[in-house]
């Protein structure tokens, strides 16, 4: 029976339609509660405050640990030579002979021995390294040159054989002729790169499609899948990889990828989920856009090192055989990444997992024409991300139902859910919480004459300095993970780089909280997002 995977359109059922409003229900409630209590008694509102603001200091600790341990296995993983250990995955009895005998053991030795061990019982049960291709599909809009062509060069400088890569530009009719032409001539350029360039324009103003990234994508997949077809390639043996058109893949990543696809016999049922790094224009992005960057980045690392946690995020790779059962990506959602990991783990009725590679795709900081436009494209970024709240519906239906209407049981889904709204609710309150929320009981009860009201600023003064010690260990951490400077930058650009810091507060109010709680607002309102607003991406000279 083919489940219906899509997000509903027009009018929503009731329970939907409630889940929907949940998340920004709960994220207004927990800042009136605040309020509320501290009315009653400024006691209870001490209490409460005290449980949120020991919340955040647990994840301040928790988030110093994670970027430091992340930051050193992306370090020991860029180390491995993942190419050689694909090829060993040829011959897998003779590669396990001469590996046991290596002296020279490196990151994973064991695993990878176990792997070769593994591979050689098999007796070929298990797609070989030449019969894996990849396929890159990069997507565009309006975009020049300028940005398409390093991110199409970093794949052709990868380490995985270009033969065995097809490489898709699927750029949109709405980009107008320049992006046709310019897609066209990167078709010409490339032609011969790889084993097959394909410029593939999908059409504005289908029927059933949202304006976004994600009928782009399943656009240009049908189109791959045809090309396989046609060609007798073994479609489960394809690894499909989503690429924003900023999108720089490092030299290892494809041959990461295989080398865990091939090791994995579930491969049809996971995803591969890089590190995106957002430094490709770290030193030209101005400080509030940084912040967010690098924030995010480490983000980023500290899921990486949480597999149970771990979702779709930006690009990612996934098997060909399963994108085409599935019907490829969501043309009814803006955030059709993140939604891909629910999409799949429905499909696949939870049986189904986001595995972490450790090898980093970068990505640009957002950069527009102005300071102001700037600051405005990042809000439209960031509330674009935090729309992923409308995913608290689509799962929430599907746990609150019959049982003999699941696909997964009960208790496997719930905490996959309450993480989910929890993290938005977390997103929405944290920040003016912590700013704002130890003179909540003092305002409440001006006439009260309780200590608790009056000492509480000072109080969670305390706790915000201990908690900033993890601000701290992410700022040394930063400063390792930039890229070199460029030198048209002089040193005192690497002084800005720890002086904008200091914005984390406002950053934090205004481009987490506050979008959240704009796209949660929309979801209350029934103002759906519908439509994918690009972020430009200005290169410096």
């Amino acid at each position: 029976m083919r489940r219906n995977l899509e997000i509903p359109t027009g009018k929503r059922k009731p329970l939907y339609r409630f889940l929907e409003i949940l998340p920004g229900l709960l994220s207004y409630g927990a800042i009136i509660l605040l309020f509320l209590l501290s009315w009653l008694d400024p006691v209870l509102g001490a209490i409460y405050l005290f449980f949120l603001i020991a919340t955040t200091l647990v994840k301040a600790i928790a988030v110093a640990y994670r970027t430091v341990q992340g930051y050193e296995v992306i370090k020991r993983a860029g180390r491995v030579d993942w190419r050689k250990r694909v090829e060993d995955l040829e011959h897998p009895h003779e590669a396990y002979e001469r590996v046991y005998d290596d002296e020279n053991r490196s990151y994973h030795f064991d695993e990878h021995l176990e792997n070769l061990k593994m591979m050689a019982a098999m007796c070929k049960d298990y797609p070989t390294p030449s019969s894996i291709y990849h396929v890159i599909i990069m997507t565009a809009y309006d975009e020049g040159k300028e940005i398409l062509e390093p991110s199409i060069k970093a794949v052709a400088d990868s380490t995985f054989p270009n033969d065995h890569i097809i490489f898709v530009l699927a750029y949109e009719e709405r980009g107008g002729e320049a992006m046709e032409q310019t897609a066209l001539s990167l078709a010409r350029t490339y032609r011969d790169t790889f084993r097959y360039f394909m410029a593939i324009k999908h059409p504005a103003n289908l029927p059933g499609e949202i304006i976004g990234k994600g009928p782009n994508l399943t656009y240009a997949g049908k189109a791959v899948a045809k090309y396989v077809k046609a060609n007798h390639m073994p479609i489960e043996n394809i690894i499909v990889t989503s690429l924003d058109s900023d999108n720089h893949m490092a030299p290892k990543y494809l041959d990461s990828v295989t080398y865990e696809f091939i090791t994995h016999p579930n491969r049809q049922r996971l995803s591969y989920q890089p590190v995106s790094l957002f430094m490709n224009n770290i030193w030209d992005a101005p400080a509030p856009s940084r912040v967010i960057a690098v924030s995010n980045s480490f983000f980023n690392v500290i899921t990486t090192m949480r597999p149970h946690v771990l979702r779709n995020f930006a690009s990612h790779s996934q098997p060909l055989q399963a994108l085409q059962a599935m019907n490829f990506w969501s043309k009814h959602t803006i955030v059709e990444d993140g939604h891909q990991y629910w999409r799949s783990l429905f499909f696949f009725s939870g049986d189904y997992s986001v595995l972490p590679i450790r090898i980093p795709i970068y990505q640009d900081a957002v950069i527009d024409e102005t300071l102001w436009k700037t600051i405005k494209a990042q809000f439209v970024q960031v509330r674009r991300w935090y729309y992923g709240a409308s995913d608290v519906a689509y799962v929430g239906t599907r746990l609150f139902t019959r049982k003999d209407n699941r696909v997964m049981p009960f208790w496997q889904l719930f905490p996959k859910f309450w993480r989910l709204l929890d993290g938005h609710i977390t997103l929405a309150i944290l920040a003016p919480i912590v700013a704002f929320g130890g003179w909540v009981p003092m305002i409440m009860n001006i006439s009260a004459h309780s200590m608790v009201a009056y000492n509480l600023p000072n109080i969670v003064s305390v706790v915000e300095t201990l908690a900033s010690i993890g601000l701290i260990v992410s700022v040394l951490v930063s400063f390792k993970m930039l890229p070199k400077r460029p030198a048209k930058y002089r040193k005192g650009r690497s002084l800005l780089m720890v002086l904008q810091w200091i914005l984390m507060p406002i950053t934090s109010i205004l481009y987490q909280s506050l979008a959240a709680f704009y796209a949660q607002t929309r979801l209350m309102l029934g103002l759906y997002m519908e439509k994918f607003d690009s972020t430009k991406k200005i290169i410096k000279k």
